[in-house]
C-alpha cells in the first residue's frame, strides 16, 4: 500500500496526450460533451417551460442517468467479453440517435414532457454502453502509471467543457432558440463515433473460451463484493451522487423561481460549476500531495453541503455562481478519486465488470436523488429540498469514519503468466468438478504468520473463481495444512490461474517462504466422479499430484 501523503504516480496530468489513440479519443469526446451539454440546458429549460410539474423537471436528470442503473452491469460484462471498442460503437450510435430525434421532434414541433424523457433515457442507454467500455479501455490504450492522469484528464476535459458549454447553450437558447440547440447536439455526436471508427488498439486476448454472460456478471459481482478497497468507494460515491445530484436537479427550478432569471442565467450558473470543477481538476495532484484520499472526499462533501445551503439562502445570481462553484470543486475531487480508486483496485479481465457495477450504483443513486428531492421541492418547496440535500451530504461526509476510502495499492494488477500443468487423463474443456487441494508443511513458529497470509488468499482465490474454499489442518501431523477448493470445469480452473495478477501471486510466494525445511507446497488436482448407480460409473477421482 502506497504511503498516502504521496503523488500515486509520476505521470504528469497531460502525459496521455502524447499517445494518439487516446488523443483522438479524448478530443472528439470533449466535442460531443460540448454539444450534450448545450442539449441539457436546452432540455432542462424547455421542460420547465412546457411543464408546470416541479417533479418532471428534476427527472429530467433521472431520465439520462436512470438507464446506467440497470444496463452498466450488463455492458461492463459484455465489455469484458467482446470487443469493448465495438462497444463504444454501439452507445455512441445510440446517443445520436437519440439526438437525432429529438432536433427532428422539435423541428416538426412534436414535443411533449414524456417525449423529451424517453428520449433522455435512450441517450442514458448509450451512455451506459459507452462509459464501462470506454473507461475500461483507458487501461488497453495506456500503461497503467499513466491511468491516474487519464482519469484526471478525463474530468478536467469534461470540466472545461462544462465550464463553457452551459453559457454558450444559454446564449444558443436565447438568441436562436432550441431548435439550434438541438441541432449542434445531433451534429457533434457523430464526432466521437467516427473518431472510434478510425482508430484500433490492441487488446490482451484470453486462450480461453468467452464466459457466458450470466457467468460473467455473476464472477464481476462476487469479486466487487469481495474487494474491500471497491466496495468502500463504490458505496461512498453512490451516497454522495443521492445527495449531490440535487444542485444539478434542481438548478432549472432555482434560476425560475428563486432567481426570476431565464436561460442565459441558467447557462451562466452551470457554466460557474464547471469552472469550480475545472479549478479542482486541474488542482487535483497537487491536492492528493497534501492530503488523504479520504480527506479530499470528506472535504469534497462538505463543499457541496455548503453549495446547498448558499442555494437555499440567495436570491443573488453572484452569490448562487460562486456556490456552484465551490459544489463543482467538491463534484469533480469526489468522482475523479473514486474513478480511480475502482480502475487501479481492478485487475484488467474484470475491470469492464467492476466500473459497470460502480457506474450502475451511482448513477443509480443520482437518479433516485433527482425524484427524491424533486418530490420534496414539489410537495414542500425548494428551500427545503436544498437544505435536506446540505444535511445528507454532511452525513456523507461523516460516513468516512465508518467506511473510510483508502488509497489503491501500487502492485501490478496485469495478469502473471500461468503454465497448465501436464495431467495424465484428456479432459475436455466441461470436464468436471475440479477439486484442487495444496498441501503445506509449517513450522510452529510459522503458524501465525501462515495463518495472516491464508486470509488474503482465500480472499485472492474466492474472487478470482475459487468455490468451496476450506483450510484443514492435519491432526496426526500438525504441521501439515491442506488448502482445498473446487471449480466447476476445467475451463474454470485454468481461467482462475490466468486471472490471478502478478500481485495475486506474490501471496503464494509468502506462503511457500514459510515451508518447513525451504520445501514447496504440494498440488494435487481431482476430478470428481459419482459413484452413485444412477450414474453407471464406479471410477474414483484421480488425482494429479504436482512435483515438489
Amino acid at each position: 500500500m502506497r504511503r498516502e501523503d504521496s503523488p500515486p504516480f509520476a505521470a504528469t496530468t497531460l502525459m496521455p496526450l502524447q499517445n494518439p489513440v487516446f488523443r483522438s479519443i479524448w478530443t472528439a469526446t470533449q466535442i460531443s460533451s460540448l454539444g450534450w451539454l448545450v442539449q441539457s440546458v436546452a432540455i432542462g429549460w424547455l421542460m420547465a417551460t412546457i411543464s408546470a410539474s416541479d417533479l418532471m423537471v428534476a427527472l429530467v436528470q433521472a431520465a439520462s442517468t436512470l438507464p446506467a442503473f440497470f444496463l452498466s452491469i450488463l455492458a461492463g460484462a459484455i465489455a469484458d467479453s467482446f470487443s469493448r471498442r465495438g462497444v463504444m460503437l454501439a452507445g455512441h450510435c445510440l446517443i445520436a440517435l437519440a439526438s437525432t430525434t429529438l432536433a427532428l421532434a422539435v423541428g416538426l414541433g412534436f414535443v411533449s414532457p414524456w417525449l423529451i424523457l424517453g428520449l433522455g433515457f435512450l441517450a442514458g442507454c448509450g451512455f451506459a454502453l459507452n462509459d464501462p467500455a470506454w473507461h475500461a479501455s483507458v487501461g488497453d490504450i495506456l500503461e497503467k502509471r499513466e491511468i491516474p492522469a487519464a482519469v484526471t484528464l478525463m474530468s478536467v476535459g469534461y470540466n472545461i467543457v462544462r465550464s463553457v458549454g452551459p453559457a454558450l447553450g444559454g446564449v444558443i437558447l436565447a438568441f436562436l432558440g432550441p431548435l439550434a440547440a438541438f441541432a449542434l447536439a445531433a451534429l457533434s455526436d457523430l464526432v466521437p463515433l467516427s473518431a472510434v471508427l478510425r482508430t484500433k488498439w490492441q487488446v490482451r486476448s484470453s486462450p480461453l473460451p468467452r464466459e457466458r454472460m450470466a457467468t460473467a456478471i455473476h464472477d464481476g459481482m462476487r469479486f466487487t463484493a469481495i474487494s474491500s478497497e471497491i466496495r468502500v468507494a463504490i458505496v461512498r460515491a453512490t451516497l454522495f451522487g443521492l445527495s449531490s445530484i440535487s444542485i444539478l436537479a434542481l438548478l432549472p427550478l432555482l434560476v425560475r423561481d428563486q432567481l426570476a432569471g431565464g436561460p442565459l442565467v441558467y447557462g451562466v450558473l452551470l457554466a460557474g460549476f464547471g469552472t469550480g470543477a475545472f479549478v479542482a481538476g486541474i488542482s487535483n495532484g497537487y491536492l492528493r500531495r497534501i492530503a488523504t484520499q479520504e480527506r479530499l472526499v470528506t472535504l469534497a462533501s462538505v463543499a457541496c453541503a455548503t453549495c446547498c445551503l448558499l442555494l437555499a439562502v440567495t436570491s443573488s445570481v453572484t452569490v448562487a455562481a460562486i456556490a456552484l462553484a465551490i459544489g463543482g470543486a467538491g463534484w469533480v475531487v469526489t468522482w475523479t478519486g473514486t474513478d480511480v480508486c475502482v480502475q487501479l483496485a481492478s485487475p484488467r479481465w474484470v475491470v469492464g465488470r467492476t466500473l459497470s457495477i460502480y457506474y450502475a450504483l451511482t448513477y443509480g443513486g443520482m437518479a433516485a436523488g433527482s425524484w427524491i428531492w424533486g418530490a420534496v421541492a414539489q410537495n414542500y418547496s425548494l428551500t427545503w429540498a436544498l437544505e435536506g440535500a446540505a444535511v445528507a451530504l454532511l452525513l456523507v461526509a461523516a460516513a468516512g469514519k465508518v467506511l473510510p476510502i483508502r488509497l489503491w495499492e501500487e502492485s501490478d494488477q496485469g495478469a502473471a503468466d500461468f503454465i497448465p500443468p501436464e495431467l495424465a487423463l484428456t479432459l475436455r474443456p466441461r470436464s468436471g468438478p475440479i477439486v484442487v487441494k495444496v498441501e503445506y508443511s509449517i513450522p510452529e513458529p510459522n503458524i501465525e504468520a501462515f495463518l495472516r497470509c491464508m486470509r488474503e488468499r482465500r480472499r485472492v482465490q474466492t474472487r478470482a473463481g475459487a468455490r468451496n474454499w476450506t483450510l484443514q489442518r492435519n491432526l496426526q501431523n500438525p504441521t501439515l495444512w491442506t488448502e482445498t477448493f473446487r471449480t466447476p470445469t476445467w475451463t474454470d480452473y485454468l481461467r482462475l490461474n490466468h486471472r490471478l495478477t502478478l500481485a495475486d501471486r506474490e501471496v503464494a510466494e509468502r506462503l511457500a517462504a514459510l515451508q518447513a525445511d525451504g520445501s514447496s507446497p504440494h498440488l494435487a488436482l481431482s476430478i470428481e466422479r459419482s459413484t452413485s448407480p444412477a450414474s453407471g460409473s464406479e471410477v474414483q477421482p484421480v488425482p494429479f499430484v504436482s512435483r515438489p
